[in-house]
């Protein structure tokens, strides 16, 4: 145990993560020069396409007589939750901070997250031989950040391999004792933005080094589904071993299942006959889902079961929901069985039937932000071959009923009646965006525009922290696109739930050709719903197609239209057959056009493209 090492790296979204990674596999001969690829651990097509890591990746190097786990994390603030999944499972986490970039947003939240588990820090600034990188100001600032030394810096190059191994001798020297009390507030005394855990009083948490005992208790950090083998788990042993084909039992779900086949990860799995504390590595068993193996849970051995389980996470839900609706609905068992198949390896992926009477069958599906959305999207349709409409994207609401009743609404179509509602709350966030100090007006009058307001400001080196409380459903489209366009792409930005807050909250329905499109439905503050009424109706006037009679466009809010747009009538000219020109002939073949334009209107049946479904995501 004393020759294991389980470290992460943790950074901002294109900072280098997995670049360094792929040197670090090179170096230790983990994987061959004939193997080796770019962005080696990013299996999946969209990663190696976007650029960006989406799910946490675990392998096993040898160095210097030592074992080292690495597991290389996401940088985007929708994934956080799999970085914070990562840091439960290791003692050291190497931060890296781009040379050319800074700390950003998401630099900041990590920092946090691997403070919070008491973990050792290894501060790496990468991309040091890019012509653009500023190593003493970057490094000014992670000073200022956690109090370091400049000689605790590694200063490194992820494509070019420089001082790699620096990092991993880093990782291999840490002494956990010491790295505690660093990571505790021994560094504060010479940084000034923060006092890491300060002066909490709290006791040191167990060692997560792994201890000889009696009872084994592993804690499962991911899992996914193999369509030929069954359910795979990543977890780490904290006590005691697993073997090849031993009982083992999952503490919270009470499941008991076989462990085929243990192992590490290399990254190709590599069969070993046990699993020791200290250990980090994978376990096909014979269970059938993933429900009965959920993340966070304990494993022990069913023959001599622990008495407590190991702490686990935190349940993570959703707060961003959309409607997915399969073009056809032949397709909706299919959609239905691709999004189970997707949940099984994504924890965080709810869902739950829905029917429109415009749109047919489908799944209200919640994410994590709307990146999470954008990839299970395309997931769905590249990989099951789904043809999809999704509608926009929403939160969820508590509403409390007059009888004191707590309802949680996930779409603004499922809101009761008004006369039995007291108050609607809505989800606000904690946001925290770091931009160079000569942007921060542009940027406090955009969170002011979102009904937002600054709680703090503080700065590091040259930069400042904007510290602010919004309503979430105001995040939701298009305000990272705002703030990237106000800042010239230079903001980053982070933000957590901070809790639901009553609001004057009205339901703003649209209706065409008279009939209310429940799909299109949207929660809005009273003060803001007139706006979005005009904005929407217009946007609906350009890509619902014109129809052989008039169509009205309006927005409501109950009873009360807020707005209205027209879509014309296509006209014939039913009078181009009459060669003479009497008045009253003409006047007879246009009064049965309009009478027959005013049947059809009654009757006829318009046709929404999908493009209608999606017009909020553009304010």
């Amino acid at each position: 145990m004393e020759k294991i090492r389980n470290f992460c790296i943790i950074a901002h979204i294109d900072h280098g993560k997995s670049t360094i990674a792929d040197r670090m596999m090179e170096l230790t001969g983990t994987v061959s020069k004939r193997e080796m690829k770019s962005q080696l651990l990013d299996s999946m097509e969209l990663e190696r396409e976007k650029g960006i890591t989406i799910k946490l990746a675990p392998v096993t190097m040898q160095w210097k007589g030592y074992t080292l786990n690495l597991i290389d994390t996401p940088g985007h603030v929708d994934f956080s939750y799999e970085v914070s999944r990562s840091l439960a499972a290791v003692e050291i986490a190497v931060l890296v901070v781009d040379a050319t970039q800074g700390i950003q947003a998401q630099t900041l939240a990590n920092v946090y997250l691997a403070l919070e588990q008491d973990l050792a820090i290894i501060p790496v600034i990468n991309k040091v031989d890019l012509p653009a990188a500023d190593v003493p100001t970057v490094s000014k600032q992670i000073i200022n950040l956690l109090g370091c030394k400049q000689s605790d810096i590694i200063e490194v190059s992820g494509k070019t391999g420089l001082n790699i191994d620096k990092v991993l001798d880093a990782v291999v020297a840490e002494d956990l004792d010491t790295s505690f009390r660093r990571a505790s507030g021994a560094w504060q005394g010479e940084g000034e933005r923060l006092d890491p855990c300060g002066d909490r009083g709290r006791e040191r948490s167990p060692r997560k080094d792994g201890v000889k005992s009696s009872a084994t208790r592993a804690l499962i950090f991911d899992s996914y589904f193999d369509d030929y083998r069954g359910v795979v788990l990543y977890m780490r042993i904290f006590e005691g071993e697993i073997s090849k084909n031993a009982e083992i039992l999952m503490m919270a779900a009470g499941t008991k299942g076989l462990a085929l086949e243990v192992g590490v990860l290399t990254p190709k799995m590599s069969p070993r006959e046990k699993l020791s504390a200290g250990e980090i590595g994978y376990i096909v068993t014979n269970l059938k889902t993933t429900r009965e193996a959920r993340v966070g849970d304990t494993v022990t051995l069913a023959a001599s079961p622990a008495l407590e389980p190991m702490p686990g996470y935190k349940d993570v839900l959703p707060f961003v929901y959309a409607g997915f609706f399969p073009v056809s609905n032949d397709q909706y068992k299919e959609l239905k069985e691709a999004i189970e198949k997707l949940s099984l390896s994504d924890s965080a992926l709810r869902y739950e039937p829905e029917n429109s009477p415009i749109l047919g069958f489908g799944l209200r599906i919640g994410f994590l932000g709307l990146l999470h959305m954008d990839i299970i999207r395309e997931r769905l349709e590249r990989e099951f071959g789904l043809d999809l409409i999704v509608t926009n994207p929403s939160t969820n609401y508590e509403v409390v009923m007059n009888n004191g009743e707590v309802r949680e609404i996930k779409s603004a179509s499922d809101l009761p009646d008004a006369s039995e509602i007291r108050e609607i709350r809505e989800p606000w966030v904690k946001g925290e965006i770091i931009v160079p100090k000569s942007m921060i007006g542009s940027v406090l009058n955009l969170i002011n525009e979102k009904r937002g307001h600054q709680t703090n400001l503080s700065y590091i080196e040259d930069r400042a922290v904007i510290d602010f409380e919004a309503p979430m459903a105001n995040l939701l489209t298009d305000f990272y696109d705002q703030l990237k366009s106000a800042t010239s792409g230079y903001a980053s930005f982070n933000y957590e739930l901070a809790g639901y807050r009553a609001e004057d909250l009205v339901r703003v329905d649209f209706l065409v050709g008279g009939h209310r499109i429940d799909a299109l439905s949207v929660m809005s503050h009273r003060s803001e719903a007139d706006g979005i009424g005009r904005e929407v109706t217009k946007k609906l006037k350009e890509v619902i197609p014109r129809q052989n009679y008039e169509v009205a466009l309006q927005a409501a809010i109950g009873a009360r239209i807020i707005a209205r747009e027209t879509i014309g009538a296509y006209r014939k000219d039913v009078t181009v057959k009459i060669h003479t020109g009497d008045r009253d002939r003409k006047a007879k073949l246009l009064e049965k056009q309009k009478r027959g334009k005013a049947r059809m209107k009654r009757f006829g049946k318009i046709d929404i493209p999908s493009e209608a479904f999606t017009v909020m995501l553009k304010r």
